[in-house]
């Protein structure tokens, strides 16, 4: 799709939006409530005509190409099942619609309830599915039509998390086995990171950025994306020196302490208001004062800590009174108790910057 603008009244849902989806992929989007990404899946699908832009389906433009004939499947997030209908009546329904033989028919809904793993309860109406069988059966119901695109908008958000956890794991099973080009809307960003091959994150109707859930999340081009994917501590400050031989910035923070940020230095000047990020995972408690050697180390004060088994979280005083975020994986030992003195440090590496 190039160009895509969507209006309702003087509100722009969705402002001149460029997006490429490969095929085969699967591929997200993710942003807060009103960001924009169920109206651009509507416009895919055909349900929202756009002001503006073009949509594509390969070399086809498909404005004008109503949802019926653009042959996508859809997964609603209240699953939109027929109550009167049994789950292989529900599946098998779309088929009906689009005249296919009989045996055709039979076949490919069987095959469909076999690959979302529902056979079994293909003669069950929906109130006596769980609410994960109930989305198995959606999810059939939208790749039995074998469609080019497959859209799912937020189809685990009546999921408990649990079961949420689970059915992950089975779409991205079913996507990878059908290798159906399928768009996913949600606003979960454990979601996304965990299934995604791309994701564009979506703020005010515009794309913030695209790119692998690795790189989004280790290189967010934003201060946006870096607070909405994943926690991170934002730490205001000045650019006091550029040192280019080494590739990089010290920024004097409101407190008054250096930072060293190693980023591309080019992007900066001295003077300039900057934000610092570092991610709690980047940030190490220390009990005695470490050997710098390029690090950088912050006098702190614990202000209680939270401890998850795998993980302790930390919450600290540091940077004349700004609470940070610290995470402690595999922790062994001895905690560090509320109101202990100790130093934070991190690596120039682990120090993403932007423009303030």
């Amino acid at each position: 799709m190039s160009g895509i603008s969507k209006f309702f009244g003087d509100v722009k849902a969705v402002d001149d939006i460029d997006l490429q989806v490969k095929d085969g992929e699967l591929f997200f989007l993710l942003g807060p409530s009103g960001c924009g990404k169920t109206t651009t899946l509507r416009v895919i699908a055909g349900f929202y005509k756009p002001e503006r832009g073009r949509v594509y389906f390969d070399d086809r433009l498909i404005n004008d190409i109503p949802p019926y004939r653009r042959n996508v499947g859809m997964v609603f997030q209240n699953y939109a099942l027929w109550p009167h209908m049994t789950a292989y009546d529900n599946v098998i329904y779309g088929l009906k619609v689009r005249k296919i033989p009989v045996s055709e028919r039979v076949r490919r809904a069987r095959e469909a309830l076999d690959i979302v793993q529902m056979r079994e309860f293909a003669t069950r109406y929906p109130n006596q599915l769980s609410g994960g069988q109930q989305q198995r059966i959606a999810l059939a119901r939208a790749i039995v039509t074998e469609p080019d695109v497959l859209l799912l908008d937020e189809p685990l958000s009546n999921l408990d998390a649990k079961l949420r956890i689970e059915t992950r794991h089975e779409i991205k099973r079913i996507q990878r086995e059908l290798g159906t080009t399928s768009i996913y809307v949600t606003h979960d960003q454990e979601e996304a990171l965990s299934m995604a091959d791309n994701i564009a994150i979506m703020n005010e109707g515009r794309i913030a950025q695209i790119g692998s859930p690795r790189d989004i999340y280790s290189k967010p081009s934003n201060s946006f994306v870096a607070g909405f994917i994943g926690e991170t501590n934002f730490i205001e400050g000045e650019v006091r020196s550029i040192r280019e031989e080494e590739g990089l910035l010290t920024i004097r923070v409101s407190s008054g302490d250096e930072v060293l940020a190693k980023v591309p230095y080019e992007r900066f000047t001295v003077g300039q208001k900057v934000l610092c990020s570092v991610r709690p995972e980047n940030i190490r408690l220390m009990e005695i004062p470490p050997s710098l050697s390029g690090g950088q180390a912050y006098e702190a004060e614990i202000l209680h800590m939270t401890y998850y088994g795998v993980i302790e979280h930390y919450v600290v005083r540091s940077f004349g009174g700004k609470e940070v975020k610290v995470i402690n994986f595999n922790p062994e030992g001895k905690r560090q108790d509320d109101g202990v003195r100790v130093l934070i440090t991190f690596d120039p590496e682990d120090v993403d910057v932007f423009p303030f």
